[in-house]
């Protein structure tokens, strides 16, 4: 039975564990079966836990050891330059459809402030966030908060580039110290595999608790802004991206189903850092993307390009307050909106999801703070569409760039997809993530 398990595409794992989880859920819901709900609850929490748990030392080792090899990758700048530069242009787009959408569809009209249910802690994002999520108070940036281990990914990201570029600096000396960083990686690249393996069971856990939590009750009051949120991460995520592929001579639907496995793991996990090591295995494996590149724009994205948190929301998050407390916006505004979707998820990059970019928006417009309450009750829904959408961009970017930049493998992005979705063959259950790359 586990052989045959193993043969089974991981896709069709997943949406697997989907259908089982809402099932699940629905009995949990309507039956009203408590032990069941904190069943899944649990379940779902600790494959996230794990996945997060990974990613400290992934993305150190990761990065230091791209660093390191970025000496025999041409124009390294000039990568690091597109990859923002991409990363800016995809958010603008994004902004402006969601603006575009909550201008035409008004979902602040008829949004019931008593419905959302839940209290709002006073915790705004400041531009000077960035500075100080730049700075680690210790060696990676590590802390821990009511009994659980947090970090800050940017200042992981920070310490492992300041290292990897004194491994290059120290030249001969540095090279034991590098290679067992290489060693370090291909070990949480395996641990990373066996987690990931996981994915199915951890989306069982995450969907059949947010059906069994979350029910049309909390959903109806704000109809309009949850429709708009999916509408305009799907005009994106299928439309937008697709387009600039096509733009670039790459074809859409290998683009889809290269990274379609972390697509979906981001819509069930609703954390693009717990999915950025499957993230950085399709870019590499199943798109084609170099990885002395991709280990240090897929991290990187991972922090700062947020198209769906960090400009779709934000835009619609903004008219919906200012709808709801009867605040004009005018042109002005809706600029200052696009300005700090683009730039500010770097100012909130490791900071608590899209609700501190959603009070870095408000505050920075003016716009009562109090009204992220209104929007904090269907945030698990919402973050879903969100982060996929997220995701699919941390993917495109970094191939978009190669494509221009001329280090795509074009043979691997347009190779038949016939193998696992995730780029191993079946009956190689050891070959670590990324290895093939």
């Amino acid at each position: 039975m586990l052989s045959s398990l193993r043969r089974t595409p991981f896709w069709v794992q997943i949406v697997g564990g989907l259908l089982v989880g809402v099932l699940l859920g629905l009995v949990a819901r309507t039956q009203d079966v408590s032990w069941l709900t904190t069943t899944m609850a649990t379940v779902g929490g600790i494959f996230v836990g794990l996945l997060k748990a990974a990613v400290p030392p992934l993305v150190f080792t990761a990065i230091v050891v791209s660093v390191a090899n970025l000496r025999q990758v041409a124009n390294a700048a000039r990568l690091a330059t597109q990859t923002l530069v991409w990363f800016m242009i995809t958010s603008l787009i994004a902004v402006v459809i969601g603006l575009t959408i909550g201008l035409l569809t008004n979902p602040g009209q008829h949004a019931d402030l008593a419905a959302a249910g839940t209290s709002y802690d006073g915790t705004t994002g400041s531009w000077l966030d960035f500075l100080t999520g730049l700075v680690p108070a210790n060696f990676l940036g590590l802390s821990v908060a009511d009994g659980a281990l947090s970090f800050n990914v940017l200042q992981i990201v920070v310490v492992a580039l300041a290292i990897g570029a004194a491994s290059l600096k120290a030249g001969e000396a540095a090279e034991p110290f590098l290679g067992f960083m290489s060693s370090l990686l291909a070990v949480v690249q395996q641990v990373l595999w066996w987690i990931i393996r996981l994915a199915p069971l951890g989306t069982l856990g995450l969907i059949g608790n947010a059906v069994a939590t979350y029910g049309w009750d909390l959903l109806a009051p704000l109809a309009t802004f949850t429709v708009d949120v999916y509408v305009g991460c799907a005009l994106v995520l299928f439309g937008v991206y697709p387009l600039l592929a096509k733009l670039h001579g790459l074809s859409p639907a290998k683009y889809f189903s290269g990274a379609w496995p972390a697509i979906q793991l981001a819509f069930v996990s609703r954390s693009s850092v717990g999915t950025m090591p499957l993230t950085q295995r399709v870019t590499t494996r199943n798109l084609g993307v170099p990885l002395e590149y991709a280990s240090f724009a897929v991290p990187f994205g991972a922090t700062t390009k947020m198209d769906g948190c960090a400009a779709i929301y934000p835009a619609l998050a903004a008219i919906t307050v200012a709808q709801v407390f009867g605040v004009p916006l005018g042109l002005q505004d809706y600029l200052l909106i696009a300005f700090v979707s683009v730039i500010g998820s770097a100012a909130t990059a490791g900071l608590t999801g899209a609700v501190v970019m959603l009070t870095l928006t408000l505050s920075t417009l003016g716009l009562p703070v109090e009204g992220v309450a209104l929007l904090l009750a269907i945030d698990p829904i919402l973050d879903m569409m969100r982060t996929a959408t997220n995701v699919a961009g941390q993917a495109l970017v970094p191939t978009i760039v190669a494509k221009r930049e001329g280090i795509l493998d074009l043979e691997a992005y347009h190779a038949p997809r016939g193998r696992d979705v995730l780029g191993d063959e079946p009956v190689e259950e050891d070959e670590p993530v990324g290895a093939a790359a």
